[in-house]
């Protein structure tokens, strides 16, 4: 006698219809349900990105102030961190989508999230090299440092690329006074110098030079002028060492002293720097002379890269709000709600594949049908 193993002799379309449907529920279930995880140091992200935005708002009310004004085609979040397309004390051109999407907050828990990295604690000294082209990321940059607690030295160049912060009278270091004379920030630059090619401002009109002069005058800082590469770099190198050795060294966009010659540039990668990047160029730079003493290294350049790596909204319409974006959370399916519907899959593909249960199920729902209403007995 032959065994039946399969029963029914084949599934109704109907049947497997109605399967489908219920796992494809089932996965869209689970997606849909997915829990929000906390990502390490989320209290001081937060903290940080707060303080980001409240420096951030403090210096629109300047610029509103002070002028010119903002330009909303240039600046559609109405920032007041977007320069203009060229003014006497711009050093290069600029990518204003970049400086748009620099105006984010958010990029202070990056910050914190590489300094944490590198195991970083309460009073660690830290270098730090400004430039007048991503004000936005300067006050990200310390908004993180003071939520940790940490002690800067800052050395800060004045001029800026297109649509930074070249407006002559309201440049980066203007708006790093503002900040720490309104108890924002506690700490501000040490040290500035002009900016711009070899760090002299030899781009620039005469004009241009000077309007950077009275900057540094107003904001009463001590300049760095040398004539050679070699000489600045030592120069800022004794600046960084005079107090302590530092922890690590934070770098704000691409100046030649900080970061070195454009094939020494190409070679380094945005974000953590712990090894020499693979190149054959050994130009002098503060960069290098850090990494080379194996102290680590934070370089925020490229910023688009940055924030799509961090999962940071790089839309350029409006500031993005705090706590949104990879740096703060993750997703994880939840394993109990897979489990339970990958378990209900199997058991109805099990009445319909190995048992008569589903079979009988439809055939007595069909049958049902097929009999329809009783008829009126005549």
């Amino acid at each position: 006698m032959k065994k039946t193993y399969w029963r029914p002799q084949g599934i109704s379309l109907t049947a497997l219809l109605l399967i489908c449907a219920f796992s494809l529920g089932g996965f869209l279930f689970v997606e849909k349900f997915q829990k929000r995880i906390k990502h390490p140091y989320y209290p001081e992200k937060i903290a940080a990105a707060r303080l980001a935005l409240e420096a951030m708002d403090f210096l629109k009310e300047e610029r509103l102030k002070r002028g010119p004004e903002i330009d909303p085609e240039a600046d559609p979040a109405r920032s007041g961190l977007i320069g203009s397309g060229m003014t006497l004390v711009t050093s290069d051109t600029g990518d204003l989508e970049v400086k748009q999407i620099s105006i984010n907050p958010n990029f202070a828990a990056v910050v914190v999230e590489m300094l944490k990295r590198i195991k970083v604690k309460a009073g660690d000294p830290v270098a730090v090299s400004f430039t007048g082209s991503f004000p936005a990321i300067n006050i990200s940059v310390c908004a993180a440092l003071q939520t940790l607690k940490l002690k800067p030295v800052i050395i800060s160049s004045l001029a800026s690329s297109q649509w930074g912060a070249n407006e002559p009278n309201f440049l980066w270091v203007d708006m790093e006074r503002l900040l720490y004379e309104n108890h924002i920030f506690k700490f501000r630059s040490a040290a500035a110098s002009l900016g711009g090619k070899r760090d002299q401002g030899r781009e620039m009109t005469r004009a241009g030079r000077d309007l950077l002069a009275k900057a540094l005058e107003r904001n009463d800082l001590t300049p760095i002028r040398w004539p050679t590469i070699h000489e600045n770099v030592d120069h800022r190198m004794r600046i960084y060492y005079k107090n302590a050795t530092p922890k690590a060294f934070i770098n704000v966009g691409g100046g030649v002293i900080a970061v070195g010659k454009r094939a020494y540039k190409k070679a380094l990668k945005p974000g953590l720097i712990l090894s020499e990047p693979k190149t054959e160029e050994r130009a002098n730079s503060v960069m290098r002379r850090f990494i080379e003493e194996r102290i680590p290294v934070i370089h925020l350049e490229n910023i688009k890269t940055l924030a799509e790596r961090y999962g940071l909204d790089v839309q350029t319409t409006k500031t993005p709000p705090i706590g949104e974006g990879k740096i703060y959370f993750s997703k994880e399916y939840s394993r109990l709600l897979a489990g339970t519907v990958l378990l209900a899959i199997i058991l109805i593909l099990y009445m319909f594949a190995r048992s008569a249960m589903g079979f009988r199920i439809f055939q007595a729902a069909s049958h049902k049908a097929e009999l329809g209403p009783p008829e009126p007995m005549i």
